[in-house]
């Protein structure tokens, strides 16, 4: 938990990111675009607020971000088969009622995306065996889980009952 100093809400997080990855060897050798999905809630004043944040980049950076925005902008989680369409709220902290990031960008090229859920939403991918996301976007593609995802999972899990009173 952290209290933002230009906001006066209370922002509870998770301990790290889950990493989702997309194969894109086609581009170039050993080429990947990332996913970094991680819960929040903003507690303003007894008004809980849930998102899921994202941050998106790839190894082959264009320096273009509308590319990445573009990937963000219509995602769909499928937690256990199950499909949780997120309804994007905006691209910047504000979007959340916060005046400052709550997890650091893992690239200096990515870009950063917030979705209002529910709890039961966070409840449901954290306690999921499987988790993917596909991206609508003009380069559609499917993102899994990029090596071992326990600690995040744990992380995520912790959040969930960390929240829930």
């Amino acid at each position: 938990d952290f209290l933002d100093p230009q906001t006066g809400v209370t922002v509870t997080r998770a301990t790290e990111p889950l990493v989702l990855y997309h194969d894109n060897s086609g581009a170039a050798a050993h080429a990947r675009d990332y996913i970094y999905v991680a819960p929040l809630e903003v507690n303003r004043m007894g008004a809980f607020r849930y998102y899921i944040w994202m941050a998106a980049w790839g190894t082959i950076a264009s320096g273009d971000p509308t590319e990445l925005r573009d990937l963000l902008e219509s995602v769909i989680i499928f937690a256990d088969g199950e499909p949780l369409s997120l309804e994007l709220a905006g691209w910047t902290p504000a979007a959340a009622g916060m005046s400052e990031p709550v997890y650091p960008l893992p690239a200096a090229a990515a870009v950063e995306a917030y979705y209002a859920v529910t709890l039961d939403q966070i409840r449901l991918i954290a306690n999921s065996a499987d988790i993917r996301l596909q991206s609508r976007s003009t380069t559609a593609a499917e993102y899994a889980p990029w090596d071992n995802r326990s600690s995040a999972m744990d992380g995520m899990r912790t959040f969930v009952e960390q929240v829930r009173f």
